[in-house]
């Protein structure tokens, strides 16, 4: 049995693409740039490291493990070994997975540090579902101040959470123009309170098939999931994929198939079709494009972060939230991802605008426009 030590670095500052650095080891760094580009030089090329010295890493990983792990002739691609494959797509399925504990860790260690050097931050806590862009928001929000502790659930345990007084404000996904008989209507209508709620624009997000480079199973439509020869990736119920899934199928008139797979996030997703563990999955195209993967998009949603009309006029640290999410930074951050854009980023919208779900006996003024938060200076 192999054990593992973990470790992690301080620095004073973030890398270039802004993202944090996520639980590293040199081994499997080394599998994934010779995997990727099937060739030794290649992969010490992309590591910034000698072709000497790749090689014989690889020799000592042999040794050290008592297997091959690299096939290799002069003249042809080198390529890993059965076991080499297994080892690294078994290690990176496994980061995916804990992915959302690893950034709770992240952000518990550096709010101690905060703490122990005295900094003044102000702290706002924020229950969503693990999506890519909102660990940057969390980088942004540093710079300015602001420490947002990211709690990963479903999109139900966050509306909970919220209106249990458990964080400041929670992360919820639907379509534009949902209809009111619609299973996002169904489900979120009766936990949300117009006045009571305020819904602020964070980004629009597409979300599609996920499946292998080239598509080799030809998977093209949503009633491909019916097929029989297929392996699916599902999400658990109560997030707010599964939800947008359970309702584009309703409306196709299909029933959702029972998943070969159910994965808690999706990069967990994406790695099981990246693995081979399954053939698609229905998620996130930032994370199909993140794995390498192939994929086919079906519907743009709105993502919101819903909190309580109280904290938004009564909280300085939220109310500076908002403006950052409305700066030219933001934006600009959410172009780098792909599938997303910047749509009212920022804006404090009314849901009876955004979500036209409710009647009322005596109809009420018309609803304002969503307010767009001034620019960061």
């Amino acid at each position: 049995m192999h054990r593992i030590d973990l470790t992690y670095a301080l620095r004073s500052t973030l890398p270039d693409d802004r993202r944090p650095p996520a639980l590293h080891h040199p081994l499997f760094a080394l599998l994934d740039a010779l995997h990727r580009s099937g060739s030794i030089s290649a992969a010490a090329q992309t590591l910034d490291l000698s072709y000497r010295h790749v090689w014989g890493e690889l020799k000592r990983w042999e040794g050290e493990l008592g297997r091959e792990l690299v096939v290799w002739a002069k003249g042809q691609r080198a390529a890993l070994t059965p076991f080499g494959e297994k080892l690294l797509w078994a290690e990176r399925r496994a980061q995916a997975r804990l992915a959302p504990q690893v950034e709770a860790l992240r952000m518990e260690l550096e709010r101690a540090f905060d703490d122990a050097f005295d900094d003044r931050v102000d702290v706002m806590t924020l229950c969503a579902s693990h999506d890519q862009a909102l660990p940057l928001l969390r980088e942004l929000a540093r710079e300015q101040g602001l420490h947002l502790d990211l709690n990963f659930m479903g999109s139900l345990d966050a509306l909970r959470a919220l209106d249990a007084g458990q964080c400041t404000m929670a992360g919820i996904h639907v379509r534009d123009g949902v209809a009111r008989a619609s299973v996002s209507a169904r489900i979120y209508r009766p936990r949300l309170k117009p006045g009571h709620h305020k819904l602020i624009g964070f980004a629009q997000r597409t979300q599609g098939l996920m499946v292998a480079p080239g598509n080799p199973r030809r998977i093209a439509r949503l009633d491909d999931m019916l097929r029989a020869d297929l392996r699916w990736v599902g999400r658990a119920e109560g997030t707010g994929t599964r939800i947008l899934l359970d309702e584009l199928l309703a409306e196709a008139g299909l029933e959702a198939p029972p998943a070969d797979l159910t994965e808690p996030s999706h990069v967990a997703a994406a790695q099981a079709v990246a693995s081979r563990a399954a053939d698609a999955a229905f998620g996130l195209e930032a994370a199909a494009r993140q794995a390498g993967l192939d994929f086919i998009p079906l519907v743009r949603e709105r993502y919101f972060l819903l909190t309580l009309k109280s904290l938004l006029d009564s909280s300085p640290a939220l109310q500076r939230l908002v403006r950052l999410l409305g700066s030219t930074a933001w934006a600009q951050v959410l172009a780098g991802l792909p599938g997303y854009a910047a749509t009212e980023p920022g804006a404090v919208l009314a849901l009876t605008r955004v979500l036209p779900w409710w009647t009322y006996r005596n109809p009420p003024r018309p609803a304002a426009e969503g307010v767009a938060a001034p620019p960061m200076a």
